[in-house]
């Protein structure tokens, strides 16, 4: 299956087309450093997560990819911290948000991605500390709209389709 830019996937809330081998297979590729067996936990995690909220998990996989450098942390967020989105982390002197475990962590991604995407209440319990910040809920339902929105870049949205469209490209 052939993925042009006309069938990329635009809107958040939307159906991913990705499996977690596949996903996982795509990290280890960018990042062969990486835990094989942490990466398939991390990818089944994101496909759980992002189906419970609905939103697209290869999206969301794709910004995490881009937000830690493909699980590099090279930046204010480190992996012990189990943030995967940059959550909080503005400078050094707030440098994000930790999270207990992976699950945590991923969960308030997705919920962050959900506030940003939609205008439905939440189905799982929120963690997400900084969810209550956005608004309006539904501001950035397209991955385009993450710019300027998500984060201050104004390549932001370009990035994260240039890792997805990456993702497909590898897997098909």
């Amino acid at each position: 299956m052939l993925i042009s830019c006309k069938t990329m996937p635009e809107k958040i809330v939307s159906k991913a087309r990705l499996n977690s081998v596949q996903l996982t297979a795509f990290l280890m590729y960018m990042n062969p450093k990486l835990d094989k067996e942490k990466v398939m936990k991390i990818s089944s995690i994101y496909i759980e997560e992002s189906q419970a909220e609905s939103i697209n998990s290869d999206i969301a996989f794709a910004q995490m990819c881009l937000e830690t450098g493909f699980l590099t942390f090279g930046g204010l967020v480190k992996s012990d911290m189990n943030n995967f989105c940059g959550l909080g982390a503005t400078d050094v002197h707030n440098i994000g948000v930790s999270f207990e475990n992976e699950q945590l962590g991923i969960r308030a991604h997705i919920q962050h991605l959900k506030a940003y995407a939609s205008k439905k209440p939440l189905k799982n319990e929120c963690i997400d500390p900084r969810y209550k910040y956005v608004n309006p809920k539904g501001k950035a339902p397209s991955i385009k709209n993450l710019a300027g929105k998500w984060a201050s870049d104004p390549e932001y949205s370009n990035k994260i389709q240039s890792i997805l469209h990456r993702m497909y490209l590898f897997s098909f």
